[in-house]
């Protein structure tokens, strides 16, 4: 093993526990703002993640689409709407705990199988000269509708946020009946004192 190899594994490993310990942080923090930026935490590391692959395009994108917009947007939807409620415990929440560590179960044997299936030796066909070309090929005919669906959800999700926002700010609108009846009243005007010797006269 040379010195590269050795700076190759220490460096996929500090990004491996890195993502590891944000996703962590995303559930199992109470606070969804500190959640939403470990999950800012886990695109940075995926980004790392693509530059040790050599895909320095997919990494860039990565920062600038996860984390510069997902992210920030998915900040600005939780900050908008600030909805405190104080905490109260839902009927059979046991049913709930049990099915989504079912689905996580699942999803990680799923992603096991496919992890250990997978042939994950070099491929030795003919590098790609222009890798960008080529993705911005498939990205504008193969996957341009999920993009534009991607898109405007999460336009839908802002618009959503900024009136469930708005609505609390609202005045709520009072009846003929119950506005305050203001009985307006003139200033009096000064009068002149008048003195004890005045009197006597």
């Amino acid at each position: 093993m040379n010195l590269a190899d050795g700076v190759q594994i220490i460096s996929f490993a500090i990004l491996a526990a890195m993502m590891i310990g944000s996703a962590l942080g995303v559930v199992l923090f109470d606070n969804i703002v500190y959640s939403a930026f470990l999950l800012g935490g886990v695109f940075v590391s995926i980004a790392g993640l693509y530059l040790l692959l050599n895909a320095d395009f997919v990494a860039a994108a990565q920062l600038l689409v996860y984390v510069g917009a997902v992210n920030v947007l998915i900040l600005f939807a939780i900050m908008l709407v600030n909805k405190q409620e104080n905490f109260v415990p839902l009927p059979k929440t046991w049913a709930r705990k049990a099915l989504t560590g079912l689905v996580s179960v699942g999803l990680f044997v799923l992603l096991s199988t496919m992890v250990l299936a997978t042939p994950w030796s070099y491929s030795t066909g003919t590098p790609v000269n222009n890798s960008i070309v080529l993705i911005g090929e498939h990205f504008f005919t193969d996957f341009l509708l999920p993009f534009e669906l991607a898109s405007v959800l999460l336009l839908m999700a802002m618009v959503g946020a900024i009136i469930l926002a708005r609505r609390e700010y609202l005045p709520p609108e009072e009846t003929s009946d119950q506005l305050p009846q203001t009985v307006l009243q003139l200033p009096e005007r000064p009068r002149e004192l008048v003195s004890a010797a005045s009197e006597d006269k």
